[in-house]
């Protein structure tokens, strides 16, 4: 095999390598999830940023506009939460949620939710995980210019060709490696049993913690949670529909999803007395305007 694809070979295997060490999930530190923190696990930033306008929602500081935008119903109140509050700045005019995410304080905040749960052992790390992209792309690239350079060389011998076709499909088994660890998914596996969704919304009352359980339904559930609590706010804010971040993300848990739809199919035809306010106090309680 001659001397240059030995060096193609090196390159390629030396990407993978460093690739595989910026993709290890460090050493997790179990702590108590935040809903916002397990929507983001979940769903990615879609998911997240969804759970905060529901929060956002229920202090009334929120509300949906037209053609399926959100605006701002006032200030967002006592929250000290960085991703509420980092949204609720973004909010100068009414916008729908895909802009609404491309806002620069949307953006910090939740690059700074994932570099506390990174730091936890529960996500990899934009740098690390981008960075691993990057080589992992590199890869082909590398094989397939040191077989151009043989190839023009008129090498044809078997051996550079069976090498790059063994080093590639590591680059693409690299490339399948989820962003969220074992860790973080055993965790939000543990959530849902310990949170199974309600088969109606009455099941909550006051007493039980109603805006603060029904964040972590929709961080844990998605659509389906949306359906069943916020049905106007969700269709009319455009939280419902395109985007994976709001939708179950797993076939043990397709079931939520499709319970959501039919939810939404139900309000929208028969009406169910609006969106849940039981709980969920604070100008407005979370009902829709």
């Amino acid at each position: 095999m001659p001397t240059e694809m030995w060096w193609f070979l090196g390159a390629a295997f030396v990407q993978l390598l460093i690739a595989g060490a910026l993709l290890r999930a460090g050493r997790a530190s179990p702590a108590k999830l935040a809903p916002a923190a397990l929507a983001l696990l979940r769903g990615g930033a879609r998911a997240a940023v969804t759970v905060a306008l529901v929060a956002l929602h229920q202090r009334g500081a929120v509300a949906a506009a037209r053609r399926r935008t959100i605006r701002a119903n006032g200030g967002p109140g006592a929250t000290r939460d960085p991703l509420q509050r980092g949204v609720h700045a973004s909010l100068h005019r009414a916008i729908g949620l895909g802009a609404l995410m491309n806002r620069p304080r949307t953006r910090q905040a939740v690059d700074a939710l994932r570099t506390e749960l990174g730091l936890a052992g529960l996500l990899r790390t934009p740098g690390r995980w981008r960075t691993a992209r990057v080589l992992l792309a590199l890869v082909p690239v590398t094989l397939a210019a040191g077989l151009v350079v043989i190839t023009v060389r008129g090498d044809a011998a078997p051996l550079p060709y069976a090498l790059a076709a063994a080093t590639a499909p590591v680059a693409v088994l690299l490339w399948r490696v989820p962003r969220t660890t074992g860790e973080a998914r055993r965790a939000l596996a543990d959530q849902r049993a310990r949170h199974p969704l309600p088969a109606h919304r009455r099941a909550l009352t006051v007493e039980t913690g109603a805006a603060e359980r029904i964040q972590l339904y929709v961080a844990l559930y998605g659509d389906a949670a949306l359906a069943l609590f916020y049905p106007h706010f969700a269709r009319d804010g455009g939280l419902l529909g395109p985007g994976r971040g709001n939708q179950d993300d797993g076939l043990p848990w397709k079931r939520a999803h499709e319970m959501g739809k039919l939810n939404l199919r139900v309000y929208r035809e028969f009406g169910d007395g609006g969106d849940y306010s039981a709980g969920c106090g604070g100008g407005g309680g979370g009902g829709n305007d």
